[in-house]
């Protein structure tokens, strides 16, 4: 038998490559304080991701189209005086999930199971899933790396990078783009709900184990690809949803590292 044909085999790739692709960008996620965002985005990425299999097209498409449309929108809502960003991505967060359960209900034949959609189900995952995620991988490392001084600036001196003539909307627009293309293709693997412990938790406890950014990120996907392992493994051991025991191995990392460095002062990240 092939290598391939094995679906624990698959799920494994597939989890090394989301865990690592979560895992870089999670850095910006703490840094920059978007993890109330992240999950509203999850959230906004639902229905998207759901119309998109009723009327049969891929859901990367469906799910990076709704959670577009929601990261624009947030951004610009961000910019104007006045404006509340967090009360208007509040009401994405429930308005999302409202929606996507919403478009379920209405098809009375649909044949995909809503837990997919929401825990993931990385054990059916094929050789095009993990083509995807291993593109999605290198695309956003390229844009995180070409992108590392705007967006380094921007994360710890918003006025600054203004003043040094940063285009600082234009680096959030990007940043919330790329951010969205992560929680899609982490969609067969853990889902659009749980993908947000896997968008925090590795740079959360990264975070707590060093204070170079070069160091917090190289942890970050570490612990992103040491979380899938060691939650799948979890999966087979003892069968429980995989998508679950990955959610809370990422959680376990930032609760052992707590414990393990409470009595440390916690320092400022620096490049």
């Amino acid at each position: 038998m092939n290598w391939w044909d094995d679906a624990l085999h698959r799920a494994a790739a597939e989890v090394v490559l989301a865990g690592a692709l979560a895992g870089l960008v999670s850095v910006q996620v703490v840094l920059r304080r978007l993890s109330f965002f992240t999950m509203a985005l999850t959230h906004a990425t639902f229905p998207g991701v759901v119309a998109a299999s009723i009327v049969g097209v891929n859901i990367l498409l469906g799910g990076v189209v709704a959670g577009g449309l929601v990261a624009l929108g947030v951004a610009a809502l961000s910019r104007r005086r006045g404006q509340d960003a967090s009360a208007a991505t509040g009401v994405v967060l429930s308005a999302g999930f409202a929606l996507g359960a919403g478009l379920v209900a209405t098809q009375p034949g649909f044949s995909r199971d809503l837990s997919s959609f929401l825990v993931g189900s990385v054990l059916t995952v094929g050789g095009r899933d993990l083509v995807i995620t291993a593109l999605a991988l290198v695309v956003v490392a390229a844009v995180l790396a070409g992108g590392a001084r705007p967006l380094l600036h921007i994360g710890f001196d918003r006025a600054g990078a203004e003043a040094a003539g940063v285009r600082t909307g234009a680096w959030d627009v990007v940043l919330l783009l790329t951010l969205e293309v992560v929680v899609v293709t982490l969609v067969p693997a853990v889902g659009t709900i749980l993908a947000v412990s896997l968008l925090v938790a590795p740079a959360a406890a990264a975070r707590l184990w060093s204070d170079r950014l070069p160091v917090v990120t190289a942890l970050a996907v570490a612990f992103g690809v040491g979380s899938g392992l060691l939650g799948l493994a979890l999966s087979a051991r003892w069968n429980v949803a995989a998508g679950a025991s990955i959610s809370l191995t990422a959680t376990a990392v930032v609760l052992v590292s707590w414990s393990a460095t409470r009595l440390r002062p916690r320092p400022a990240v620096h490049a």
